[in-house]
């Protein structure tokens, strides 16, 4: 997701209200309304890693235990990957301001997941244009001659030529890229293709690349052995009724035993309104993917903000994912500053199974552990300050109702129905600041909580400006920003017997 324009979609917020949207796209050229001049590029000068000083990052809505930019405009994760110890975070980046604009590849690094530090501005504009999303590999064998070991970036380029592939390598660990001279070195064919994620199948012996391609909904899967020439391999497509009208960003394909996920953000046509991630399941042969036969679209997260999310490569068995934590709805209004967006929690995904069907499940990563205390019975009052951790077990024998506050009487309500296994949260204008933007305020947001037995439990992270909500083993979760004026540090469980807990989290800068 990468340029703006106007666009209006009716989407269903309830069963019985629709809403229409004014958001945000892509650049593609199909749209109801003509597109605005996009911000005349600027050449960025590559400023200097910010360095945080005593008592920074303390602005009213600064996350304590999310990754943010200490300033300007951020948005979808890029070119993550783990090598050598070192997490590697880039990112949709403008070095000149806090509104989107002069995309570059942002970069942070981590050695736990949790504290990250940012780095120098990585890559930015050339000839070919702005520096849009993509993704990064480490090229163990050498297969593109640029050293055994080499980080190799790829991103779609986006200028006069339209959308092109490209590519940039490091041999110093992600500190300095030099970009292939060559480029692009996939050329602009239709003008929707983007966000290239590239990976190793060892099975066909070749690095596959995922493409999606916007509007025309679908991605391609290319193949390659030495990342510079690329052929096309196949096109998957599946039609959503009811979901018409979305552009497809973002894909990540990942294996999982026996079966194949493939990740794809779309927008609009979210789980609410706006931008969401659905997956399919399926096999992968090396050349084309099969989506298994699923009630699609299946949605990664049921919230209004967790977008164009994808995982680290390099990482082993293991899938860990960070989404891009807004909503292109409002992503510009968001009242934040110095500094817009924040990624989401670090997730560690696994595909299992619910009811005889494949779920993909999400929880945040066991790495949170390192900044959490001791856990403490959890009363009406939390003594929390910069962020925390609730775990409420709760009988599915009735109905029940989860209130967070604060002083402010700012509340965010999550209603738990027992017969129907579904849980509802409620973002209105008693949640906080919501007047920025009409689409903010959304009456209800709905999820099935995809558990069995007579208990759930909730763990629900709460940050200065976010509520991650999860089921105890990730088969539901749900997140979405808030900007209330001070921290909840209330709550109410009205309906079922109940048991809470709480632990503070520690802040990350």
């Amino acid at each position: 997701m990468k340029k703006f324009c106007n666009f209006f979609s009716a989407m269903m917020v309830t069963a019985t209200m629709a809403v229409t949207i004014l958001g945000c796209t892509s650049d593609d050229p199909k749209k109801e309304q003509p597109a605005p001049e996009p911000p005349t590029p600027v050449e960025p000068v590559d400023p200097p890693a910010p360095t945080p000083t005593p008592g920074s990052y303390t602005e009213l809505y600064r996350p304590q235990i999310h990754f943010t930019p200490a300033k300007n405009w951020m948005n979808d994760p890029n070119g993550m990957v783990y090598v050598d110890g070192v997490y590697h975070l880039f990112y949709q980046y403008n070095p000149q301001g806090n509104s989107w604009g002069n995309m570059s590849w942002g970069h942070a690094t981590s050695t736990d997941l949790i504290h990250w530090t940012e780095q120098a501005v990585a890559l930015t504009r050339d000839e070919l244009g702005d520096i849009f999303s993509g993704s990064a590999v480490i090229d163990h064998n050498n297969t593109a001659g640029f050293g055994a070991g080499a980080m190799v970036a790829f991103y779609t380029s986006a200028g006069d030529a339209g959308q092109q592939q490209s590519m940039a390598y490091s041999t110093d660990g992600g500190k300095n890229f030099t970009r292939y001279t060559a480029n692009p070195i996939i050329k602009n064919n239709d003008d929707r293709q983007r966000d290239p994620k590239v990976f190793w199948h060892a099975d066909s012996q070749q690095w596959i690349m995922s493409l999606a391609k916007g509007w025309s909904k679908g991605i391609e899967f290319f193949g390659s052995t030495d990342m510079k020439t690329w052929t096309k391999l196949s096109t998957f497509v599946v039609d959503l009724p009811g979901r018409p009208d979305l552009q497809w960003e973002c894909p990540d394909l990942l294996q999982f035993g026996d079966k194949w996920v493939l990740i794809v953000s779309v927008n609009p046509g979210g789980p609410v309104l706006g931008s969401g991630t659905m997956y399919f399941v399926g096999q992968f042969d090396g050349k084309e993917f099969k989506a298994d036969a699923l009630d699609y679209p299946l949605w990664l997260d049921y919230g209004m903000d967790n977008y164009a999310g994808v995982t680290w490569s390099n990482t082993g068995d293991r899938k860990l994912l960070i989404g891009w934590m807004n909503n292109w709805s409002y992503a510009g209004d968001v009242p934040c500053s110095p500094w817009r967006s924040a990624m989401t929690l670090p997730r560690e995904l696994k595909l299992i199974n619910y009811n005889g069907t494949p779920l993909l499940a999400n929880t945040v990563v066991s790495e949170i552990d390192k900044i959490a205390g001791s856990w403490l019975s959890a009363g009406s009052s939390l003594d929390v300050k910069d962020a925390y951790q609730l775990r409420i077990k709760l009988n599915l024998d009735k109905n029940s109702t989860i209130t967070l506050g604060n002083s402010f009487d700012e509340k965010y309500v999550i209603d738990i129905n027992a017969s129907s296994s579904m849980l509802t949260v409620h973002r209105t204008s008693a949640t906080g600041k919501t007047n920025f933007n009409g689409t903010f305020s959304v009456p209800s947001m709905r999820a099935p909580l995809n558990v069995s037995g007579t208990t759930v439990t909730l763990d629900i992270y709460v940050d200065q400006s976010s509520v991650e909500l999860f089921t105890e083993n990730g088969t539901m979760s749900m997140t979405n920003l808030i900007f209330p004026q001070s921290i909840y540090n209330t709550l109410t469980v009205s309906g079922a017997d109940y048991e809470a807990q709480v632990r503070q989290l520690s802040r990350i800068w």
